[in-house]
């Protein structure tokens, strides 16, 4: 065996943890077109393990203990078409929090806060760029903004702050 993780798993492997593991795996299936392989129910009724395959991805889930605090996630996904995935995740509750945009690495994505507190960055591969170029294109203006937009918004959602004002990012 060359592999250190099963057949079908990818070396890390994100867990999420929810108050509401069920609707949580629905949200995936709708918004990213998601296949559960299962949920294991507790006597109490609430889900201590499941697992959805996004794309070639196995997310794994359980329900929040009481007592425990939130543990939102913050994960990235890459799908066909990040401005119709982002969409799909507003109509099944999702609030966006950074509007779709083309950064300089040739992406271009987005960010979601799912109804259970987790982020999501949806991304579309729209080009493909040495990262050499990538980070020389930061210095033009339209890249630079949606950066600085990108960092913004993620502070601005996760401080509270209206006020935020991340800095463009420097280059050279």
């Amino acid at each position: 065996m060359s592999s250190t993780q099963p057949a079908g798993y990818t070396t890390v492997a994100p867990w999420i943890v929810t108050p509401d593991t069920g609707r949580l795996l629905d949200f995936i299936a709708a918004v990213f077109d998601g296949v559960e392989s299962g949920r294991v129910r507790l006597e109490d009724g609430t889900i201590g393990h499941a697992e959805i395959r996004v794309g070639d991805t196995v997310l794994l889930a359980f329900d929040q203990r009481p007592g425990w605090p939130a543990m939102p996630s913050l994960l990235r996904v890459f799908v066909a078409d990040a401005d119709a995935t982002i969409e799909r995740a507003a109509t099944a509750g999702a609030r966006v929090i950074t509007a779709p945009a083309t950064h300089a690495f040739g992406q271009r994505g987005g960010r979601v806060r799912d109804p259970f507190g987790n982020i999501w960055w949806i991304s579309t591969v729209v080009e493909a760029v040495a990262p050499e170029v990538g980070m020389r294109r930061l210095a033009e203006p339209e890249y630079a903004e949606a950066m600085r937009d990108a960092q913004e918004t993620l502070d601005r959602e996760l401080s509270g702050r209206t006020d935020s004002t991340v800095s463009r990012p420097l280059t050279g």
